[in-house]
């Protein structure tokens, strides 16, 4: 995809609209997508809890701050996410602080399972992983690059877990192992403290700018 028209897109929301919305439905027992299962609404529970947790507590660095001030052109953070997506809750927060140190760049959230078309034009070895941010030109559309769905060192940690899932013939070692890759995640998260995604997002954006 070379370019995206984002001022187009339907449902397209801020950071803020994206939290009411997840509020909204979880009043009524549901959540984003189609599967409102016990299981998706205990993780877009758990989600908020984590979202609200660093909006008050995670901090960007020095170095993250003096790469944003260095950046000159308008930019568009689309990213692809949905409520129930346990690394999309650890991710957009700090996207959202860096979206804010800088007015150039405006940051707007889609749902994957309404806009497919983008989602399958992103994929992460041909699956519909999230969230994925797309760095957009807001003059001309451009489509720059994009990052995600996972900083480096987890996305490969991860991999192996599947990986070993795959392999695993007995259903309830293969449940247990992805449990266990799930509250893994967390922990790998809660130990960076977003330092991997700060750092990642930024260097993908220097290098597009080539500054």
């Amino acid at each position: 995809m070379k370019h995206l028209v984002w001022e187009d897109l339907s449902n397209r929301y801020s950071y803020a609209e994206f939290r009411q919305l997840t509020n909204e439905l979880l009043a009524k027992g549901l959540t984003t997508g189609s599967d409102h299962s016990p299981a998706m609404i205990h993780y877009t529970e758990l989600n908020v809890t984590r979202m609200n947790r660093l909006d008050k507590r995670s901090r960007l660095t020095e170095e993250t701050l003096a790469a944003l001030h260095k950046i000159k052109r308008p930019l568009v953070w689309l990213t692809i996410t949905e409520a129930w997506c346990g690394d999309a809750a650890q991710i957009i927060p700090v996207l959202e602080q860096m979206a804010n140190e800088q007015p150039l760049i405006d940051h707007y959230l889609i749902l994957r399972d309404e806009h497919l078309e983008i989602m399958d034009a992103f994929l992460t070895n041909g699956a519909r992983a999230i969230p994925v941010t797309i760095v957009i030109d807001k003059e001309s559309n451009e489509v720059l690059g994009h990052w995600g769905p996972r900083p480096e060192v987890l996305q490969h940690q991860v991999m192996e877990a599947k990986a070993a899932t795959l392999a695993t013939v007995n259903p309830d070692e293969r449940a247990l192992i992805a449990e266990q890759a799930k509250i893994d995640t967390q922990k790998w998260y809660a130990r960076d403290k977003t330092l991997s995604t700060q750092r990642e997002v930024l260097e993908l954006i220097g290098t597009l700018l080539e500054y």
